[in-house]
């Protein structure tokens, strides 16, 4: 008996040993990148960017669609936090920079990689006031959007142009002048496009007017009145079809407009008709009211799979369930629902209305999306359809880099903050152990940071105090590190014991347990061992709740 144990502790052991030099090696290969002077300038907020509150942008383009070029102006309108003389903005440096123009004279300015340093007259702390940015030049391709940033041209079938942006991760900048950084979210925008006659734009927010310009381009003018995240900036250019609807929800008549090729016409009246209003029943249900009424709720195709712009949600699954006609979860269910829908829509929540400041916190954006697939799933099939559908989301979790990015040099985690997060915040939901508890949680996020921007300290310390339980430990590890924390259970004569290994200092997390034909129970561990009481346990018995995203060792 004692041989067998020495044994099974030995090649626990070797097995822990591995697990850790595996993550070693991650967190060496994430410590040894090296962040230089464009990753400052692009990712940490200077007094230069800090000097300024951005409260209005009109963004004014012209696109030369032959040219695959770009021409026009954006307008800063500012409040001071703090006398200044020179403050940044950004502009990718393939384009020229006309000229930088406040109260009606030019401006000096110096450009450092992608960053553009103006100097201006002394500007006192809480004068308001304004500066427009006129540029041209031909804006990024994007070579697999949205996972790169820049432009799509491309053609529809009747061979028109099909254009639209992506610029997630990479930064607005990659195609228009503002400050790019996700912590100043402007405060109101006028979005104004101009294309070849016979095209148009959609962009977010509500469209205010449409002017037929002389040189045979038309200028759409849409008006987003509420706060917006500089990536989720968009146009859509094309032969589009528009048709409606309305949804009766929490505040009153939300419009629901989409715009789609001829082409896609019928196939986009049945495919929204079946996804967009029962996504936002849940999600209303889960998260609270839409947190756009004011801009309205659209659906754009694009030619690219999908990006969650701020009410012109970008849609390419080609109107059909599952991820590209994919089930993410492989378990069956996530071929009832478009992917694309439910996921870009959630993130008018977690992304939209509430903003992670730094992108090294996106898992804030991803991790609860991604988790919205599975209480979508809940809503139309069940507890147990979602729980096993973000169960069966792990199957993509790679566990070799942190979720968590470095701060201050625009570098966001690694892909495991979708579905690594997503089974996170469900085990966080096991653990508390109350739905209504956990939906009004979810619902007071939404309320309590509304169209705010955050960090994970506000994020995690909300959910603590509302819960009444301290996850702080509970993020780090599975935010922070790349091991799950493993449970080890010692069975000896019957009796068992049981502690966690995890990285954290201190770790403790409460586990569900259950002997085998028996009622689940939960217990509260440290990474000290402790007695259990789990009658009748043996080695082989032993069950965990599977909803419990963790490493186990019993012997």
């Amino acid at each position: 008996m004692k041989t067998s144990q020495s044994l099974s502790k030995i090649i626990y052991l070797f097995a822990f040993i591995f697990l850790i030099s595996l993550s070693a090696n991650a967190q060496l290969l994430v410590e040894k990148e090296k962040y230089g002077r464009a990753d400052s300038l692009r990712g940490y907020l200077s007094p230069m960017r800090t000097c300024y509150d951005i409260n209005y942008y009109h963004l004014d383009l012209k696109i030369d669609i032959d040219k695959k070029a770009i021409s026009g102006s954006n307008e800063f309108k500012f409040t001071a936090t703090r006398d200044f003389t020179k403050l940044q903005f950004d502009l990718f440096a393939n384009f020229k920079i006309e000229k930088v123009v406040y109260q009606g004279k030019p401006l000096t300015f110096k450009r450092e990689i992608n960053a553009v340093f103006v100097n201006f007259p002394l500007v006192k702390k809480g004068n308001k006031n304004s500066f427009t940015v006129y540029y041209s030049g031909n804006p990024t391709i994007a070579k697999r959007a949205p996972w790169d940033g820049g432009f799509v041209f491309s053609k529809d079938a009747a061979g028109k142009p099909f254009i639209a942006t992506a610029c997630q991760g990479v930064g607005a900048s990659i195609w228009w002048p503002n400050k790019d950084h996700q912590a100043d979210e402007v405060d109101s925008m006028l979005i104004s496009i101009s294309v070849p006659k016979g095209l148009k734009d959609i962009s977010n927010g509500r469209l205010r007017k449409t002017t037929e310009l002389k040189d045979g381009y038309t200028c759409f003018d849409w008006f987003v009145a509420n706060p917006i995240n500089n990536y989720d900036v968009a146009l859509n250019v094309g032969d589009f079809v528009h048709f409606d609807d309305v949804y009766e929800g929490e505040k009153g008549k939300l419009t629901l407009d989409y715009w789609v090729l001829p082409e896609n016409l019928e196939k986009a009246k049945v495919q929204f008709a079946a996804n967009v209003k029962p996504m936002l029943k849940s999600f209303e249900y889960w998260f609270g009211p839409y947190p756009f009424y004011e801009d309205g709720y659209k659906l754009v195709e694009s030619p690219h799979l999908g990006m969650e712009h701020q009410s012109a949600v970008a849609y390419g699954n080609k109107y059909q369930n599952g991820y590209l006609g994919r089930d993410m979860s492989t378990t069956g269910v996530g071929l009832k629902w478009d992917f694309i829908i439910v996921h870009e829509s959630g993130h008018e929540w977690f992304g939209n209305n509430i903003t992670s400041k730094d992108l090294a916190d996106m898992w804030i954006h991803e991790s609860f999306t991604n988790y919205s697939e599975s209480l979508f799933t809940e809503s139309m099939f069940g507890k147990q359809a979602g729980q096993e559908y973000i169960e069966g989301t792990r199957k993509a979790i790679q566990n070799q880099a942190p979720v968590q990015g470095i701060y201050n040099v625009n570098r966001e985690g690694s892909g495991d903050m979708y579905p690594k997060g997503g089974n996170l915040l469900n085990m966080v939901r096991t653990i508390i152990d109350d739905d209504e508890k956990w939906r009004s949680i979810l619902r007071g996020l939404n309320k309590e940071f509304y169209h705010s921007t955050v960090n994970a300290e506000d994020v995690i310390g909300y959910i603590n105090k509302q819960s009444g339980k301290d996850f702080t430990k509970v993020f780090d590890q599975y935010l922070k590190y790349t091991n799950l924390p493993i449970l080890e259970i010692r069975v000896l004569d019957g009796k068992a014991s049981a502690r966690w290994i995890a990285d954290v200092k201190g770790f403790d997390m409460p586990v569900r347990l259950k002997v085998k034909g028996g009622d689940f129970k939960f217990y509260n561990l440290t990474t000290v061992f402790k007695p259990i009481e789990l009658a009748g346990a043996t080695k082989d018995n032993i069950e965990v709740d599977f909803n419990y995203y963790i490493g186990k060792l019993v012997y």
